[in-house]
């Protein structure tokens, strides 16, 4: 018998809040950024800037994610476990 513990999993209530977090702080962004009173380019320029976050952080997550996962198949241990 194993004493491994199984890979742990988000509950659907966490995910879902993660979700209306990201959304709601999209949407607060996008409007700000469209009630600002610049020019059209200014506006323009910050919703890229927005868009350009936004792509990078995911990547970012992704890789740190990705890496995390390598070390830990690569290792035998885990973090809790006694060496």
């Amino acid at each position: 018998m194993s004493d491994t513990p199984g890979k742990p999993q988000n509950t659907a209530a966490f995910y879902g809040q993660a979700v209306a977090s990201f959304a709601v702080a999209m949407a607060a962004t996008a409007i700000g950024i469209y009630q600002l009173s610049a020019d059209a380019w200014v506006r323009g320029f910050l919703a890229i800037a927005v868009l350009y976050l936004v792509t990078s952080s995911f990547t970012l997550a992704k890789v740190i994610r990705d890496r995390q996962e390598g070390a830990a198949s690569a290792s035998p241990y885990t973090p809790f476990e006694k060496h």
